[in-house]
């Protein structure tokens, strides 16, 4: 009964965005991707939302239940079937009654299954398609034959794509000629985004410090944009690592895709703010500094986020932590790929904590290739982590956390940042729904 229940109102929240759409006419920005998608579907907002009224889908609002809520404008009623009730209700009173509707909507896409994206394609007129990082071996790869199938799922996104609509790519991605040749066979425009030849570049990237006592420690970082010629300087704060600056190059090829100048996007992206658990820069106790990754994780998402500490470790002092839990989703592929990571920490940890039955791989590796093992602690918790952690801290000590949400290792962070008391504020998955998961 249940099943039948969640079918019918995903049909029926499903229908009303359709005809919602078809209302209203929005402009529509949809973003997918193995990488960064969320972060991704922010920037896009900040420099959109600027003169105009636009909407983003909340969070990670991304699935088949996600999208029409996000069209609609409702909320998530959870395992509340008479707020499911109200939702359906509030879409209809849109139908017919009028509104202010935005202008545009920046939605994310996921694909957790085969068919998730297609099946979106059929229904969903896009202005504009977001394809950000799709790597060798991308997260949710659990539930396919092959990161192929994968890939070719995102790829559905380029179908829902009007005539005369544009595609924005990731170009250092192997896979993106491949994909700009199925959009130019549909005479779309192809705009790319990325740190080599591409139409929107970063380069120069550089820590922003600020002074402590010990020494240098990042509030953010810093790079130069390249678009149509012209370059202009951009810094986030709050913030580490190349790869989390990305998603402003991805909503300058948006925004540069729609007319606008580089110097009104880069003044748009001041108003954007990095989302909690992505690369997010936090005061720890004992005058640490923590770096909340923990949004989700993947291999490729790891790698990056270790190339970032390797490179935090020779700019400045104290030891670097790493607490890595499992990469779900991973299928076959998950004891490559956690011993892969295992390897990589090795060069980078100075102290290693492990979180989870998978990650008991990412530990032998890292023994494997050299990590001693009095630097290795390994855990099946992530709040017991957490605690006995907080008792190894030292004064200007780097902490790195990440791993799947499922892992919840915000729980993690939460014993180790020095004002808990924001919890809700700063870190991920804070609402009261998600907490009693």
């Amino acid at each position: 009964m249940r099943l039948f229940f969640r079918k019918a109102v995903v049909a029926i929240l499903i229908l009303e965005a359709q005809l919602v759409v078809r209302k209203y006419k929005p402009r529509i920005v949809a973003v997918t991707g193995s990488v960064g998608k969320t972060s991704t579907k922010d920037a896009i907002f900040a420099v959109l939302a600027d003169n105009q009224h636009v909407r983003k889908s909340d969070k990670s609002f991304n699935s088949e239940i996600g999208l029409p809520l996000t069209i609609l404008g409702c909320p998530n009623a959870w395992n509340n079937p008479l707020r499911w009730l109200q939702n359906i209700f509030d879409g209809f009173l849109l139908l017919v009654l009028p509104s202010r509707y935005p202008a545009w909507l920046v939605l994310e896409v996921g694909a957790d299954r085969p068919g998730d994206i297609s099946g979106v394609a059929k229904w969903l007129p896009v202005d504009v398609a977001v394809i950000t990082r799709l790597p060798e071996v991308p997260v949710h790869v659990e539930f396919f034959d092959s990161p192929e199938e994968v890939v070719e799922e995102k790829a559905a996104l380029i179908q829902a794509v009007k005539p005369g609509g544009t595609v924005v790519l990731y170009a250092d991605d192997a896979r993106a000629q491949m994909l700009r040749r199925r959009a130019e066979a549909r005479s779309l425009q192809v705009r790319t985004f990325g740190f080599t030849a591409a139409d929107v570049q970063g380069s120069d990237f550089t820590f922003v410090d600020e002074t402590v006592s010990c020494g240098a420690r990042p509030i953010g970082m810093s790079m130069r944009i390249t678009m149509d010629g012209g370059s202009a300087p951009y810094v986030a704060t709050g913030v580490l690592g190349a790869h989390s600056l990305l998603p402003m190059l991805a909503a300058v090829a948006v925004g540069g895709a729609l007319g606008k100048g580089l110097a009104e996007l880069v003044a748009s992206l001041g108003q954007y703010e990095p989302p909690p658990g992505r690369m997010h820069l936090l005061p720890g106790i004992k005058d640490t500094l923590i770096i909340d990754d923990t949004y989700n994780s993947s291999p490729a998402a790891t790698a990056a986020a270790l190339d970032t500490v390797l490179a935090l470790k020779a700019h400045m002092n104290g030891r670097q932590i790493l607490v890595l839990a499992d990469m779900l989703e991973l299928g076959r592929h998950s004891v490559d790929e956690h011993r892969k990571i295992g390897a990589q920490a090795a060069k980078v940890a100075d102290v290693l904590v492990t979180v989870g039955f998978r990650a008991r791989d990412i530990a032998g590796a890292a023994l494997d290739n050299g990590l001693p093992d009095g630097s290795i602690f390994q855990y099946e918790d992530a709040s017991k982590a957490g605690d006995e952690l907080a008792a190894m801290l030292m004064p200007c000590d780097s902490v790195l956390v990440k791993g799947s949400q499922s892992m919840r290792m915000e729980k993690t962070v939460e014993h180790l940042m020095r004002d808990p008391e924001r919890a809700g504020e700063l870190l991920v998955r804070q609402d009261v729904d998600w907490k009693k998961k």
